[in-house]
């Protein structure tokens, strides 16, 4: 099953394209309001999750969040408006710009608004509770990151260039936001996007800001720049795949970028502790038999623009299809079976 969804910044619908089969259909399953009620307002970027806990489970948020437990096909509303009021103007605000359910346990949301708030509920939208307090006031929530590693922390970014203000705002809570913690004393002077756990080393932090890519080693509390070959762009998501263990960075305007973190990922508190460490080699195969070889010739041969190479050792032979080089490589190969 492929699911690709496609939110518009026009007119607020989204498109998803549901595929078992090569043709892929489309249809848009943008919830509505009920006859009679105050038309939902939509963000631009209008934010959407797919749960962890059940691949037909979709979370998307107007000024309220919606659930959908069949892929799309139908919404209910698990929320009352979770923003400070709309407000007059050409563009929707008070809209939920952030959603993340933890991948530790089901039901347990947090969604943030463009107006400044944060709520969660751990009872899958039974109950809200507002967690804002503590934080600046009134800074877009860029990004609400539950962590893979233990069920009560979760990371939140907020933006607050729309305001004239670039300072970088990173926090922490390990209370399901009851109270929260500043990070990132020493990251550059511009708007933080998006904060990332890696899965595997819970002190490895990956945060995108709008000239940037950093990296911290310590849970937050330093970090550096990994920037090497990535232009200064703002960087707007990253994904670890946990397989290849690479960074898939998401840029704005300057395309997609991987990189290895495997090394990255095993700089733990002990390694980094130590004066020298070896990192593991990966496992590399070989021929069995490579101590019975008695011998390997290699030579290339580069004659009238053709070439060929000779492998020679005394229990096997190779043909070439070269007709200018078969004179000289016939006489090579005597001559090196008789040595």
């Amino acid at each position: 099953l492929v699911i690709i969804i496609s939110p518009t910044l026009v007119f607020n619908l989204v498109t998803i394209s549901v595929s078992t089969q090569p043709q892929a259909k489309e249809k848009a399953i943008t919830p509505k309001h009920d006859l009679g009620e105050r038309p939902l307002r939509w963000n631009w970027q209008t934010p959407i999750h797919l749960s962890k806990h059940n691949q037909d489970i979709l979370y998307m948020g107007s000024n309220k969040l919606h659930r959908s437990l069949d892929q799309g096909n139908t919404f209910e509303l698990i929320s009352e408006d979770l923003t400070t009021g709309g407000r007059t103007g050409d563009v929707a605000f008070s809209t939920l710009s952030a959603i993340h359910e933890s991948p530790l346990k089901f039901g347990l949301l947090y969604v943030g608004s463009d107006d400044g708030l944060i709520h969660v509920t751990t009872n899958g939208g039974g109950t809200w509770e507002n967690i804002t307090n503590g934080l600046p006031e009134n800074r877009w929530v860029a990004r609400i990151q539950a962590s893979q590693h233990d069920e009560a922390t979760v990371y939140v970014c907020l933006n607050g260039y729309r305001w004239d203000d670039f300072k970088p705002y990173i926090y922490k809570s390990t209370n399901y936001g009851k109270t929260w913690q500043a990070l990132g004393n020493n990251l550059p002077l511009e708007p933080v996007n998006v904060i990332k756990e890696d899965p595997t080393n819970p002190n490895l932090l990956y945060v995108g800001t709008d000239h940037s890519l950093m990296v911290s080693l310590d849970g937050g509390v330093n970090f550096m720049a990994m920037q090497h070959q990535l232009p200064n762009t703002p960087v707007h998501d990253v994904v670890v795949h946990t397989t290849a263990k690479e960074l898939v960075v998401g840029t704005h305007g300057r395309s997609m970028y991987t990189a290895s973190v495997k090394e990255l990922q095993q700089l733990t508190k002990e390694v980094i502790a130590t004066s020298i460490y070896a990192f593991p080699l990966d496992k590399k195969k070989k021929q069995s038999a490579l101590g019975s070889f008695l011998g390997l010739v290699v030579r290339k041969f580069r004659t009238n623009g053709c070439s060929s190479f000779l492998h020679q050792q005394q229990s096997s032979r190779r043909n070439y299809d070269c007709p200018r080089e078969k004179g000289r490589l016939g006489a090579l190969q005597s001559k090196a079976g008789s040595q």
